[in-house]
């Protein structure tokens, strides 16, 4: 579960580096339900989920 997390969220900075919006936004939908089902089953805290989660949309609306 982690592994795929981790993926996910990669995918997702490489959209953000080459300026790809609608790509960032898919991935941060796939990271956004990665981690809630994560979190849910324990693997990340519920709270580390939830600041990823924002610091990885602050990212996506930070975008030009």
């Amino acid at each position: 579960m982690r592994t795929q997390v981790r993926s996910s969220i990669r995918k997702f900075l490489v959209a953000v580096e080459t300026d790809n919006k609608e790509i960032a936004a898919t991935q941060l939908q796939r990271v956004t339900t990665l981690l809630d089902t994560a979190a849910g089953k324990g693997v990340y805290h519920r709270n580390t989920a939830a600041r990823t989660k924002s610091r990885l949309t602050r990212k996506l609306n930070a975008m030009s």
